[in-house]
């Protein structure tokens, strides 16, 4: 009966998960853990029809604030768990609001590293209540040692000075704007808001490391000439943590194309106050070296700022004064305008 309990959606397949969603905010007190949460507001907001938390949470999408019973009267069909700590385990002070979640006849959708099915107390609830465990960080089978051989078609890649500070947002405006102008172009997902947002992809820091490049090759394939894939990044080339995942995903991804990703706010890597922030300069020096190994004519397009942290005129200031610096194109996304379409225009050359 457990196993009946347990769905997993295996990255190279259509994922159709049960919508309307509640998010779960988890204990989350800085927004930065919220990374999901917020990316299925800003982008899937139509299945996204409220919140909830643990005790101690003190983050919030700006939903509305739900108890499980009643987003299930409101016609909620599954929790998300929407907050990604480090290390991807189902913390113990989460685990009585999911089973809540299930009692009230809620599935069960998450993207952490751990398996909801071997916390014994979600797989009991899931069993008695008849409601689904759905993991999304499930790396398809069959995954190959990378090759190295030259694909066809063009690809981006969204790389960062740091994690969590926009990448994926970058991806998906980027891919968006192509469209808007005509490409053909696809929006590649490489983690699990990505995923849950596109419908598919591939989790890639779930992918034993000798096969990480492998699944980047597997991710975007051989495509006509003039389609691009705008391919989510992951953790970033000068973080301690997670420089592996960001160097697997460069060698496969072959990129044409980098968008370093900033926050020009942030002066220390997330989480690790002992670690300075790369530069710009530096970032774009060290991933153009190591993507050479598999492209040799990548390029820098330009970089993607995330200015949510300031008001209008100190981001047009600072996008303004580090395009001068840099001689490049620089744009915040979301914000969009001119610089954004300097952007768009610089990647697609």
């Amino acid at each position: 009966m457990l196993a009946q309990a347990t769905i997993a959606a295996p990255a190279d397949a259509g994922l159709a998960l049960p919508s309307p969603y509640l998010l779960f905010l988890g204990d989350a007190t800085q927004a930065s853990y919220a990374k999901t949460a917020f990316g299925l507001r800003d982008w899937s907001g139509d299945r996204c029809l409220g919140e909830f938390a643990a005790p101690g949470g003190t983050v919030t999408t700006g939903l509305p604030r739900l108890t499980p019973v009643a987003a299930r009267a409101r016609g909620a069909c599954a929790a998300v768990i929407g907050v990604a700590v480090e290390g991807g385990q189902i913390a113990e002070s989460w685990i009585l609001p999911l089973v809540e979640a299930l009692d009230a006849g809620l599935d069960l959708v998450s993207g952490m590293h751990q398996r909801l099915s071997d916390v014994p107390a979600l797989a009991a609830a899931a069993a008695r209540t008849g409601r689904r465990l759905i993991d999304v960080r499930v790396p398809p089978p069959g995954i190959e040692v990378a090759t190295g051989r030259k694909r066809s078609g063009q690809r981006l890649l969204t790389v960062g000075t740091d994690c969590a500070l926009g990448k994926k947002y970058a991806a998906l405006a980027l891919a968006r704007a192509f469209a808007a102008r005509g490409v053909d172009v696809d929006f590649r997902a490489t983690g699990q808001t990505g995923i849950m947002i596109a419908g598919g992809g591939m989790p890639l820091d779930a992918v034993v490391s000798d096969f990480a490049a492998g699944a980047a090759e597997m991710l975007s394939p051989d495509a006509a000439d003039g389609h691009w894939d705008v391919i989510e990044g992951q953790g970033s080339l000068f973080h301690p943590s997670y420089a592996a995942v960001s160097l697997a995903l460069l060698h496969g991804s072959q990129p044409d194309v980098v968008v370093v990703c900033h926050d020009p706010t942030r002066t220390h890597i997330m989480g690790l106050p002992g670690f300075v922030l790369p530069s710009i300069a530096t970032v774009i020096d060290q991933t153009l070296a190591l993507g050479r190994l598999t492209n040799p004519a990548v390029r820098c397009g330009g970089v993607a700022f995330n200015t949510a942290a300031l008001d209008a005129d100190a981001a047009a200031a600072v996008i303004a004064r580090e395009s001068d610096r840099l001689g490049l194109a620089v744009a915040d996304p979301i914000r969009g305008g001119p610089t954004f379409d300097a952007l768009i225009a610089a990647c697609l050359g």
